[in-house]
């Protein structure tokens, strides 16, 4: 047997195999960025080729890929939880088929400290509705990682994987039962089933399924999720900002001034270049800008108002350890009137 074969009890993954799988694997994964990119500017140039190219040409690649980072940072540890629970459900539950799956071989390989910065990066990002289920994640994934490699005393065992499960549950349902009871009493029942359910799923989790169900419960979501996801993905990354909302007023000398509204795409010698909000890009000559600024994106309103003592549902804990900019005057100009109305 080769020393890169991969070996689990339902036999080794070849190393040519593996290596044929991963290179597609790399092949795409590079490949999904650079398209939401090239989709992003395709969707605000409204389907017009040569207002996209101007785009490409004008706009920086790392605001693009900042906005990108920060739009989706979320889905990072989504992917790598998922990914490491699904294949230790089946590595625990089936692992005479384990070595034929990508997906068990996947889990198998990723490092612990991978699963540990994807919870901490989870922590910060994800939304306090989401919370509970990331509790349900890591103790799953605890307890399924020690009846994967641990052999020791039953009642150690028993600890880790109904004990703490167990413990983390409860110590969750006290800290969310608040918004718990809130949430049904708005009509929120999505929010209360996310607050409530993953807690008590957390115990079911930390053990084998029946053989003959674990690829069944394993590949199928992870399949699903595999397609699902990019679609998401790309719908929220479409929606986006990747250029800055302003105001322009504009007027020739001896003439009442007006504002164009629109995403400032640059300015250089000569002119100013904005794009409207209906696709239309326009090019005012700088004798003829008086003024500019830029407007605050529209804050849009929040899908619950549902709190958890205290805490909104739909904040981080990131948006609540970063400071925020407070918008308590509204520029003029970013209501489409001049600053000195003639």
């Amino acid at each position: 047997m080769s020393e890169n074969s991969i070996y689990v009890k339902g036999g080794p993954i070849p190393a040519r195999r593996r290596r044929a799988q991963l290179n597609y694997l790399l092949t795409i994964l590079p490949a999904f960025p650079l398209v939401l990119l090239v989709l992003r500017l395709w969707y605000l140039s409204r389907q017009d080729l040569p207002t996209m190219l101007l785009l490409v040409q004008y706009i920086s690649p790392l605001g693009m890929i900042s906005a990108l980072f920060i739009t989706l940072i979320w889905s990072v540890p989504a992917v790598v939880l998922v990914l490491r629970l699904l294949g230790s459900v089946l590595l625990v539950s089936a692992p005479e088929d384990a070595g034929r799956s990508l997906l068990a071989v996947t889990a198998l390989r990723m490092p612990d400290w991978v699963v540990l910065l994807a919870a901490m990066l989870a922590a910060f990002t994800w939304q306090l509705r989401l919370l509970p289920l990331l509790g349900m994640l890591i103790v799953a994934i605890l307890g399924l990682t020690a009846v994967q490699r641990f052999h020791t005393e039953r009642w150690l065992m028993a600890w880790i994987t109904i004990g703490v499960p167990v413990l983390v549950g409860v110590l969750v349902l006290v800290f969310v039962w608040p918004g718990i009871v809130q949430a049904f009493r708005l009509g929120e029942t999505s929010t209360a089933l996310l607050l409530g359910l993953p807690p008590l799923f957390g115990p079911l989790l930390t053990g084998p399924v029946p053989a003959r169900a674990a690829r069944l419960v394993t590949h199928w979501p992870a399949v699903g999720a595999a397609l699902l996801a990019p679609l998401a993905i790309g719908v929220v990354f479409l929606r986006a900002p990747v250029l800055p909302n302003s105001a322009v007023e504009v007027g020739e000398a001896g003439k009442p001034a007006h504002v164009l509204r629109g995403q400032l795409i640059a300015v250089d010698d000569t002119s100013t270049t904005v794009l409207e909000d209906g696709g239309l890009v326009r090019f005012i000559p700088n004798d003829q800008v008086r003024s500019k600024t830029l407007c605050p994106e529209p804050v849009r309103p929040p899908d619950s108002a549902v709190a958890v003592r205290g805490w909104a549902v739909t904040d981080s804990a990131l948006s609540w350890i970063a400071p925020t900019r407070r918008v308590t005057e509204v520029d003029p100009r970013c209501l489409g009137r001049p600053l000195s109305p003639s």
